[in-house]
């Protein structure tokens, strides 16, 4: 996200997490900037708790041992009644480390939960749409979800007649698409537990443990025991997208792990499936805004600090 203009942040009252917030219809949102160093500062969730990174870094410690580098073009979930803890290595009092929250009331998430069963029900053997608390969200954010919390900044913190409305469409498409994210990575837990659970889940595991390989729709049909039309029809309304978009997303998560732990560009590159290094490059600097070189050369930047 760019830097944001926002009455009340100019003059700061804490110099560590020092909130502005704006009220709308089952939802708040929040800035918080931290000008100095901090270890250890809670931070807990009334109902659920959207966080976006706008600058700088911070190390999110959450239950079950998590801890982990929370970073600009991110999104970490807070579950109601949560609480996480949170190191801000890198402020300054010339540099903030900033991030967003967006609270959203639980019986907002419920309804549209109700609205995705009514108009997009999932296989019986998936269960239903619902949030689960229990399913860690922290992703990297789409370009689509970085224009929307921008859009939403923007809509929160403006004097119009219609904001409340505009508001509540913005929350609206953020809970989608955050159900979506924890949706693919539930199917995706699902289909490796057991991927002869019914037709979709033997052809998203065929899907995910073939990265290296070219997409056959065909076969995927066949594993599927679906005609053509009616695999693209199930996989986009599982998963919010087609199977080639989603063979795009999985190999980019791989490809980003692989080079956090310092593999070399071209043997990732190649090691997934693409044929041309550029065309590789274009697609993570898309994907993460910068090259994979970049990425790699911060993550072992960081490992030495």
């Amino acid at each position: 996200m760019t830097e944001m203009t926002i009455r009340g942040r100019a003059q700061p009252r804490e110099l560590v997490e020092n909130r502005v917030s704006f009220a709308g219809p089952s939802s708040e949102l929040s800035v918080y900037d931290t000008y100095l160093p901090a270890e250890r500062v809670g931070l807990s969730a009334g109902e659920l708790l959207y966080c976006g990174m706008i600058s700088g870094r911070k190390i999110m410690h959450a239950a079950g041992n998590y801890s982990a580098e929370f970073v600009p073009r991110e999104s970490f979930v807070m579950a109601p009644g949560e609480k996480v803890h949170i190191d801000f290595p890198d402020a300054r009092l010339e540099n903030p480390t900033s991030c967003l929250t967006i609270e959203i009331a639980r019986e907002r998430v419920g309804a549209i939960c109700e609205k995705l069963n009514a108009a997009a029900p999932l296989q019986r053997e998936f269960d239903d749409w619902r949030y689960r608390p229990d399913s860690l969200i922290h992703t990297q954010h789409s370009q689509a979800t970085q224009a929307l919390l921008q859009r939403l900044v923007t809509t929160f913190t403006e004097n119009s007649s219609d904001r409340d409305f505009l508001v509540d469409l913005g929350v609206s498409e953020l809970v989608v698409r955050m159900l979506r994210e924890q949706m693919r990575s539930f199917l995706l837990k699902v289909c490796e537990k057991n991927p002869e659970v019914n037709g979709l889940a033997a052809a998203l595991n065929q899907l995910q443990s073939k990265l290296d390989q070219s997409l056959d729709i065909d076969q995927l049909s066949r594993m599927a025991c679906m005609s053509r039309t009616r695999f693209y029809n199930e996989f986009k309304k599982h998963l919010g997208c087609t199977p080639a978009e989603f063979q795009q997303h999985l190999r980019m998560q791989a490809a980003r792990d692989r080079l956090a732990r310092g593999e070399s560009v071209t043997r990732v590159c190649f090691d997934l499936g693409y044929r041309h290094l550029s065309h590789f490059s274009r697609r993570f600097h898309q994907q993460f805004g910068v090259s994979p070189k970049q990425y790699r050369d911060a993550c072992e930047v960081e490992v030495r600090r």
